[in-house]
């Protein structure tokens, strides 16, 4: 069985929020739209998000690290929003284990939001039914697009390449190698949903400094090994000759 996925790489990650924008403009035009924002510039603004960010602090001072950390819907193998629906609106594909949601059957209960541990799911106000991830089901399954371009609109967007999108049950996948060969893991596994995506960990990378690198130079900037006195005057060009 087919099962597509995001692998997202946060040792690459820098938090430009590339894939939160493009997943909204693409999925407020596309079939998923349009995803609501309610007073977005005031004092508690809301809006209809697939796709989120979260940056925070890990470590003690003075050893911290900024972690950026993008979390959407992880297309559970067991998703436990699909059998809590009474409607039948949350349903995952069999064909390639994309788990969506149905509009026109949704009723807006919210047990879905109830049933997902993962924070995943989001409620829009205007049209009062659930929202969440689709993995670009609209871009992935259009055969019109050329190839390199059935990709979910996060993924083409990012800059890092933080985001691989594949099979993840295909040992011949760019996704499903990545997880072997980085360690990728799930997050919460111990709820037993077997989420789909995955993500790599960070790894410490060792800077090399050799001792020539220590040594002062002087600055390019000297004039007959005099600093230019930049308070007197403005500066020409001859400041900065070499």
């Amino acid at each position: 069985m087919t099962q597509l996925a995001l692998v997202i790489d946060l040792n690459v990650c820098v938090g430009c929020h590339a894939c939160v924008t493009s997943c909204k403009q693409w999925n407020t035009s596309g079939t998923a739209g349009s995803l609501v924002d309610l007073n977005p510039y005031g004092k508690d603004p809301s809006g209809t998000f697939f796709n989120r960010v979260q940056t925070f602090e890990v470590g003690e001072y003075p050893n911290t690290q900024t972690v950026h950390f993008p979390k959407s819907c992880l297309h559970c193998e067991d998703p436990p929003c699909v059998p809590v629906c009474p409607t039948g609106a949350s349903y995952k594909r069999a064909e390639d284990g994309i788990v969506l949601v149905d509009y026109d059957k949704c009723i807006g209960c919210k047990y879905c939001t109830w049933a997902c541990p993962y924070g995943a799911r989001e409620f829009d106000e205007e049209r009062k039914v659930m929202t969440k991830c689709t993995l670009c089901v609209d871009r992935v399954t259009d055969i019109k697009l050329p190839e390199p371009e059935r990709k979910p609109a996060c993924v083409l967007a990012c800059p890092a390449n933080a985001r691989l999108f594949g099979d993840v049950h295909d040992p011949e996948s760019v996704v499903s190698k990545a997880i072997a060969e980085r360690g990728g893991y799930q997050l919460m596994p111990e709820w037993g949903t077997r989420p789909a995506n995955h993500y790599l960990p960070r790894r410490k990378t060792e800077i090399r400094i050799h001792p020539e690198d220590l040594e002062r130079v002087d600055n390019p900037r000297k004039i007959d090994a005099q600093q230019p006195e930049l308070g007197h005057r403005t500066p020409g060009r001859e400041d900065f000759a070499t």
